[in-house]
């Protein structure tokens, strides 16, 4: 009889355990770290990509496979800064994502390069601290196509995109993520729901190939101070479309600082039966389009709201740094995190609004 060595399983109990123990802490932006760098043509190129017909500066998933070391160095740049989860570095690496560069033949390769990084980091750190495991997410963006809203103003019905094509999308990238060695799937910066719908029944899906069902984290995006997301839903109504895949955790990223999500945070954790996440800006961006957000600004707002009992994942997306990340793991160490609701059953339904009959 055959023993599984598959490191997965147990993984994944000591991501459930630690979830339990204390707030656990994501890693920060990847944009504005990479622009520190300063990379020019030549560094997306690479060898493999030279007599590429198109440029390719700026897309920073390709880095995986040209510039590995910059990638493994914001992995381990995270970690020192305290972070427990890193994502990889994949928010655009599905195929019509990278159609806009040529690229949708490197997918795969982008996908399962940047599991790789991720991982090797992660399980370095976890061996030099066997206390403080640390955890991949696999990173899955949102797309530049979306199946809710019509392409053209004078065509309701107008698509760039069809379901089908969004789902085989993301099945790819999810099976490169998952033969890759993530822990859990993060499905983020959700504006569109149908979108992440097609998402999330891309990676449950992977089961029919006999992959192993792993955790998956869902993040949507409130755009602006109306709270709700681009394609119209509020809170209540975006979870009630994606409970049904009895997420690991929900939470919300991007578009806002911490002030101004807080309470759309506070509401999903009213609403949510499992695990929730945040991870703000640094504040709004400036006329010039940069942060102004120091790290202990935003390591104060989210440490109230650690004290609040909000939330059980904290990090940073757009303009947050290393030192906001360190700054976010010192105000939460010692935290308790927040404990899930039992809800009443209901028949809870959606669209742009919530719907429900007790």
């Amino acid at each position: 009889m055959s023993v599984s060595t598959d490191p997965r399983p147990a993984r994944i109990a000591a991501l459930k355990a630690a979830a339990r123990e204390r707030i656990l802490v994501l890693d920060g932006s990847w944009g504005v770290m990479i622009q520190r760098r300063g990379l020019d043509e030549a560094d997306f190129r690479g060898e493999r990509f030279a007599d590429h017909a198109m440029p390719l500066k700026g897309d920073n998933d390709l880095l995986c496979l040209t510039r590995p070391d910059i990638v493994t160095d914001l992995h381990d740049t995270y970690f020192r800064a305290g972070a427990d989860i890193a994502e990889t570095n994949t928010f655009n690496a599905t195929s019509l994502s990278q159609s806009d560069y040529g690229l949708e033949s490197a997918v795969v390769d982008i996908n399962l390069a940047a599991a790789a990084l991720a991982r090797e980091s992660a399980d370095r750190w976890t061996a030099a601290d066997p206390a403080k495991p640390r955890f991949v997410a696999g990173a899955i963006g949102p797309l530049s196509r979306t199946l809710s809203m019509s392409s053209d103003v004078n065509d309701p019905g107008a698509r760039q995109v069809t379901y089908d094509a969004v789902y085989d999308a993301y099945r790819e990238q999810a099976r490169a993520l998952h033969k890759g060695g993530v822990d859990l799937f993060l499905v983020e910066t959700v504006f569109d729901t149908l979108n992440a719908k097609a998402a999330i029944k891309a990676i449950l899906d992977l089961q029919d190939e006999g992959l192993e069902p792993l955790p998956i984290w869902i993040s949507g995006t409130i755009t602006d101070r109306s709270g709700r997301t681009l394609s119209g839903q509020t809170v209540e109504a975006f979870w009630n479309s994606i409970r049904h895949a009895r997420p690991f955790a929900v939470g919300f990223n991007c578009a806002l600082g911490a002030d101004l999500m807080r309470p759309h945070v506070a509401e999903l954790a009213r609403l949510s039966d499992t695990l929730v996440a945040a991870y703000p800006n640094a504040g709004l961006p400036n006329a010039f389009g940069q942060y102004d957000e120091e790290p202990e600004q935003t390591a104060a707002h989210l440490d109230e709201w650690a004290r609040s009992g909000l939330v059980n994942i904290l990090g940073g997306c757009c303009g947050t740094t290393p030192e906001h990340i360190a700054a976010i793991a010192r105000a939460v160490a010692g935290k308790t995190p927040r404990q899930p609701p039992v809800r009443p059953p209901a028949m809870r339904l959606s669209g742009l609004e919530a719907f429900e009959i007790a």
